[in-house]
């Protein structure tokens, strides 16, 4: 099954040359990647969130495989919904599931299910693909879309991913893919993010699912955080960073509501 791509032309140029050049405009020079376990990075068009995007790709080395996940925004599919098979194409090519491994996700998982619906229309996880194609062509994928938002599904979804790549017996990295607050003035969303923020940067998935809740941040995709923040600690994550942190007003100029992006890298 290949999956055509939802938002190519409005979220990123739609052709090669012009995408490659796109995220050669966000991609910082120079740099010395490293490996990570897990990276948080936003997934709006390009021109808001590319330069957050591209800060934290840049810094990172890309291993053959990454799993990807994030919230389900089209309210289509199951509660959890893994992409187990084919691939989803690109204008820069087709991108390839690692069927195996999102097997071993969907065996370890009591409440993931192996689905098409909830991605075919889902943007988060295809706007990572630009910038995972230009440090690594050949990537191979495992597409993970929540729905829900409970703390226990979290954290067995998270143990799950975490168990299947230790078990595959080499480096997977993980990203979780999420917008900071919609809709906030500018100085409200700032205050906002940090807080979540923070409890990512002391890696505790539990405080961060509790301070989303209690200060209501319309954080889209703190659920799949929480549970990817699971499984780096249970791959072994001992430390976090932030790399990179802006508004959508530092954009379009328009500071009275703002989408906030944060990116960082989790080691």
């Amino acid at each position: 099954m290949l999956r055509s791509p939802a938002v190519a032309g409005r979220f990123y140029a739609a052709a090669p040359g012009p995408l490659r050049n796109q995220v050669e405009r966000y991609i910082e020079k120079d740099l010395q990647p490293q490996p990570a376990r897990l990276l948080v990075c936003p997934h709006a068009g390009l021109i808001y969130s590319g330069p957050v995007a591209g800060a934290v790709y840049s810094r990172t080395r890309i291993p053959d495989t990454v799993m990807l996940i994030g919230p389900n925004h089209t309210g289509l599919g199951p509660s959890v919904s893994v992409y187990g098979e084919g691939g989803w194409t690109m204008p820069n090519g087709t991108v390839a599931i690692d069927r195996m491994l999102a097997d071993a996700v969907l065996e370890r998982c009591p409440p993931a299910e192996s689905d098409i619906e909830a991605h075919q229309l889902e943007h988060c996880l295809e706007v990572q693909l630009p910038f995972l194609q230009y440090f690594r062509p050949d990537v191979t994928i495992v597409p993970v879309i929540m729905m829900s938002i409970d703390l226990r599904v979290c954290q067995l979804l998270g143990e799950a991913m975490a168990d299947a790549i230790l078990g595959t017996g080499r480096p997977v990295l993980l990203v979780a893919s999420t917008d900071m607050s919609h809709y906030e003035p500018d100085d409200v969303a700032r205050k906002k993010d940090r807080w979540a923020i923070d409890e990512i940067l002391s890696l505790d998935p539990v405080g961060l699912h509790r301070v989303i809740r209690k200060n209501q941040i319309s954080m889209c995709g703190f659920a799949p955080t929480v549970a990817a923040l699971f499984a780096a600690l249970r791959l072994g994550a001992k430390q976090a960073r932030l790399v990179k942190y802006m508004t959508s007003g530092e954009t379009s100029g328009d500071y009275a509501e703002v989408v906030g992006y944060a990116g960082l890298v989790i080691e």
